[in-house]
């Protein structure tokens, strides 16, 4: 399979942390791409919404309206999905998001899940996220270490034992189940799973454990302005 990796992000060094995960979780072949603009590392509403716009530049940029250069699925490799939705409507193919996908990974090993990120702001963006696809608080829980992503990509072992503590907590509220979330996070489940008595999934495994995926049908077309050629042209199907 040939798969666009999106990172929402703009640092490029968890793209490439990314990628490199990725070619050791699964045989396709990889192509990794970084947002054109946005925040280093998203970590507020701003940040999202402004990453929001990048993902579809990107895509746009790299797939096109006619996928010309054959991709058979892309993936936004950014926990939040910012802009999945959308994309979903645009492009000529599947497109698959960490969160989207992981979370149903994990619900089928249990009913209860504890969601673990960095940063205390996505705490009510992930809430909203899941509730907005019918997940429940009694089945998702989120909770956060104070350390954002970004944070956690540089010291995974200190971050470790915080996110130890933090699912440790989660646990004995219920979940039966531990999905680390946020690209920072990737990679992280070899370190706890040792740790904890539940299974603790990688978002990033699981995402590519989904593929292909399936597509959405497409949106309406209107006319836009002060947008780039590559996404006025897909926009205009």
């Amino acid at each position: 399979m040939k798969l666009l990796l999106l990172n929402g992000n703009t640092d490029e060094a968890i793209t490439q942390r990314l990628a490199t995960a990725a070619r050791g979780m699964c045989a396709h072949e990889i192509t990794p791409v970084t947002a054109p603009f946005g925040a280093r590392y998203i970590a507020s509403r701003a940040a999202v919404a402004v990453a929001g716009h990048a993902v579809l530049e990107a895509l746009a940029e790299h797939i096109g309206p006619d996928n010309a250069a054959g991709y058979d699925a892309a993936l936004i490799a950014c926990f939040g999905e910012p802009g999945l939705d959308a994309a979903r409507e645009l492009f000529p193919l599947p497109v698959l998001g960490m969160a989207d996908a992981s979370i149903r990974a994990a619900l089928r090993l249990a009913p209860r899940v504890a969601v673990l990120t960095g940063g205390a702001a996505w705490v009510s963006m992930l809430e909203e996220f899941f509730l907005v696809r019918g997940l429940t608080r009694e089945q998702v829980r989120v909770a956060a270490i104070t350390p954002t992503g970004d944070m956690i990509a540089r010291d995974p072992e200190g971050a470790a034992v915080l996110l130890a503590e933090t699912a440790r907590a989660e646990i004995a509220n219920g979940a039966g189940a531990v999905l680390l979330g946020g690209a920072g996070l990737v990679g992280l489940d070899a370190l706890l799973q040792p740790l904890l008595p539940v299974p603790v999934l990688c978002s990033l495994r699981a995402a590519l454990d989904a593929l292909p995926g399936s597509r959405a049908p497409r949106g309406g077309v209107a006319p836009s302005v002060g947008l780039s050629s590559a996404l006025s042209r897909c926009l205009a199907g």
